[in-house]
């Protein structure tokens, strides 16, 4: 029984690319990489799709983090407010 072969995204990636380029027919890539055609195919067309979010990854990923750091602020705020009050209320009797 044959084990299914497993490929890091690296991998995957530079046949798409190799692919995209278009220097070798998907056969001869096949060939070279001991791979089905039709599974470079696919690789392709992710790697097309999937062109747009390398840009726009970025800046969601800024945002994100952004909002991230406001909630933890916020949360931040609301417990030095909490210790304020409870201490001005032991100081006040």
């Amino acid at each position: 029984m044959k084990t299914r072969r497993r490929f890091t995204a690296e991998f995957k990636a530079k046949v798409a690319l190799e692919a995209i380029r278009g220097e070798r027919t998907i056969s001869e890539l096949a060939t070279k990489h001991q791979l089905h055609p039709n599974q470079i195919t696919q690789w392709k067309r992710q790697a097309i799709e999937n062109l747009a979010k390398a840009f726009d990854d970025k800046a969601s990923d800024a945002q994100v983090g952004r909002e991230a750091e406001v909630t933890k602020l916020h949360a931040k705020i609301g417990q030095l407010v909490v210790e304020r009050d409870f201490l001005a209320k032991a100081f006040d009797r």
